[in-house]
């Protein structure tokens, strides 16, 4: 099973750099997207073989995810049941027989971390959702979860220690992740790999430099840990700041 997850950047302006070109070409069995900052209507995409799931920000061209399956899930819900936690259209669950699958957009902290403390409500909130589904069948998690875990994961851990994205308070939250038993599967393949990145700032040629930050992860419940085939960062595929996650499953 190949599942793909990316933060398009705007999906209508994502389509005209290539979008629809990569999605064929990937033919992940699941393909998810964040930040597509749009509202019903205002996008028609043709995506034959394809159920398609969408939550829209209440708030106009902002947050906002999808999930395209080839499969039909047994259930679909937006959000995590918490009404302040549901209005900006971060997360999509699909329910299917063996486990759960979850997208999400992580609130960023913002500028002078403006909202890291509501980021830290985010976080406790939405790991105990996760935990609930958990209870009934495994869980796969996916998205731009707005941090980069390690100073590996970053190309200049130093000069950003207090910045929005690698605070210590955000850090923390995504080991506590771990600890209550869920796998970041890019490291579970990769332990030491350096330099391979998931988002670039469109500030001081940052791709070029490659001075990126891996913010974006497939993360999976421990028991699914011996179904787990590879997982991959397709660092070439342009179209938005971000570039697709992959996770293979066997």
């Amino acid at each position: 099973m190949k599942c793909i997850s990316w933060n398009v950047n705007g999906i209508r302006a994502c389509v005209q750099k290539g979008f629809m070109d990569f999605f064929q070409e990937a033919d992940a069995d699941i393909f998810c997207i964040q930040e597509t900052k749009m509202q019903e209507g205002q996008l028609e995409l043709e995506t034959p073989g394809y159920f398609q799931y969408w939550n829209y920000a209440e708030r106009k061209g902002y947050s906002g995810t999808a999930v395209f399956t080839k499969k039909e899930p047994l259930s679909f819900t937006c959000g995590i049941g918490i009404e302040e936690h549901d209005k900006e259209g971060r997360v999509i669950t699909l329910e299917f027989e063996e486990f759960y699958f979850v997208t999400v957009y992580t609130p960023n902290s913002q500028s002078e971390l403006a909202r890291l403390s509501y980021r830290m409500e985010w976080e406790d909130a939405f790991l105990a959702y996760l935990k609930k589904l958990e209870e009934k069948k495994p869980v796969i998690f996916c998205g731009d979860l707005n941090v980069a875990a390690e100073e590996i994961d970053l190309k200049n851990p130093k000069t950003n220690r207090k910045n929005a994205g690698f605070t210590d308070e955000e850090r923390e939250k995504f080991r506590k992740i771990k600890a209550s038993g869920f796998v970041d599967t890019f490291r579970y393949f990769y332990p030491d790999e350096e330099g391979i990145y998931s988002w670039w700032s469109y500030r001081f040629r940052a791709r070029e430099k490659n001075a990126g930050w891996r913010i974006d992860y497939f993360c999976v419940s421990q028991s699914l840990k011996e179904r787990l085939e590879d997982a991959r960062i397709h660092t070439d595929v342009m179209g938005s700041d971000h570039c697709p996650v992959e996770l293979d499953l066997c």
